[in-house]
């Protein structure tokens, strides 16, 4: 809404916004650009113009959707899913992310899966079997392994770490 709004505001009209993307129909002038740089950053968000970020981005917005808002199952093996998604060779888009970013896609994925799990361990709605096929592990023993690998913890004792918290807090 914000980049829409600043937009209008600049007379500008666009075809689509959408999540880290706008296609605006006209040749922007430097100082359009420049004002809508300065309202964005002042709306805390960020114009990004070189292409390599802006794939970078797009790399970040498919994992997060992926992640934390898409309960349907992939088909594809992630690398094929984000290549066929941005067009490009998977390669060409794992080993710019891992220059750009210092990390790898799989690392940055992995991580962002673990939060979510656990967000679901917190929630307490659904016990690990089912956390692990939402989560399209291949197994319990697969994401407890992943999860004590990134966070030190296994999944039972980060959820009875949440439960001696709530109760610590009950008790002041």
């Amino acid at each position: 809404m914000v980049v829409k709004e600043e937009l209008r505001k600049l007379g500008l009209h666009y075809t689509v916004v959408d999540l880290g993307e706008a296609n605006i129909l006209e040749n922007i002038t430097t100082e359009q650009h420049d004002q809508f740089k300065t309202a964005l950053l002042k709306s805390g968000l960020e114009l990004m113009d070189d292409k390599k970020s802006v794939l970078i981005q797009k790399i970040k917005n498919i994992i997060v959707e992926l992640v934390h808002y898409s309960e349907e199952p992939l088909v594809l093996k992630f690398s094929e899913y984000l290549s066929q998604k941005l067009n490009h060779d998977y390669t060409y888009l794992a080993n710019l992310f891992s220059e750009v970013q210092g990390t790898t896609i799989e690392k940055y994925l992995i991580a962002h899966k673990i939060e979510r799990v656990k967000e679901l361990l917190i929630y307490d709605e659904l016990n690990l079997t089912e956390i692990a096929y939402q989560m399209h592990y291949s197994s319990v023993a697969h994401l407890s392994t992943q999860f004590k690998k990134v966070t030190g913890l296994t999944p039972s004792y980060f959820k009875q770490l949440k439960s001696k918290r709530r109760t610590m807090l009950e008790n002041v």
